[in-house]
């Protein structure tokens, strides 16, 4: 009876250990992870070196039903969510999952912005913490991530630019970002998650 019960007590310290490590390193979200009706609301503001605010609004992304499943807004389109979750085969992906304390990598990417502007970035990202966040929405375990490096864009700008994001992996999603380049601060948090 007694060695029944040091087994039944050393397997539940290896589970609560087991539990431990699991909360350290986590996986890419997939489809089953979300849920329809599920809601992230960001409020962001960007200022110049002058003060200047040259971006301010809110940024709201819902699960919705598709004619093909599960879909994400974003903006005014409507990604499908099997796309927001198809692995990232990069080799300079924007997160290295699974996404663990002290784990570096190098991010690199092109974009198109909304009024045609060309760009490129390129950075060394490093998960520095895994703990407990506060932002307007509430209280989350979350990464944070430091991405350092350079942006440019085809109107002839280039600067060096440090970015933190807060990822949260309970709302599959980032949580707080804050991006700082030479002559502009930008800011966005969550304010607003609910499943309906």
């Amino acid at each position: 009876m007694k060695t029944t019960k040091i087994i039944f007590l050393a397997l539940i310290i290896l589970s609560a250990c087991n539990n431990s490590v699991e909360s350290t390193s986590t996986l890419q979200p997939v489809l089953a992870d979300f849920e329809l009706g599920e809601k992230w609301v960001w409020k962001f503001k960007g200022l110049s070196s002058e003060g200047e605010v040259r971006a301010e609004g809110e940024d709201t992304r819902m699960i919705v039903n598709t004619e093909d499943g599960l879909g994400m807004t974003i903006g005014n389109d409507t990604v499908a969510l099997s796309e927001i979750v198809k692995p990232d085969e990069s080799e300079t992906p924007k997160y290295d999952w699974p996404l663990e304390v002290g784990k570096k990598w190098k991010y690199e990417n092109n974009w198109t912005s909304q009024d045609g502007t060309i760009g490129s970035q390129s950075q060394d990202a490093e998960v520095l913490f895994y703990q407990e966040e506060t932002v307007a929405a509430g209280t989350f375990l979350a990464y944070t991530i430091k991405y350092q490096g350079e942006i440019s864009n085809s109107r002839g700008y280039n600067a060096k630019v440090e970015e933190t994001w807060l990822y949260a992996p309970a709302l599959k999603n980032f949580i707080k970002l804050i991006q700082k380049q030479e002559d502009y601060y930008y800011e966005e948090e969550l304010i607003e998650y609910s499943k309906h």
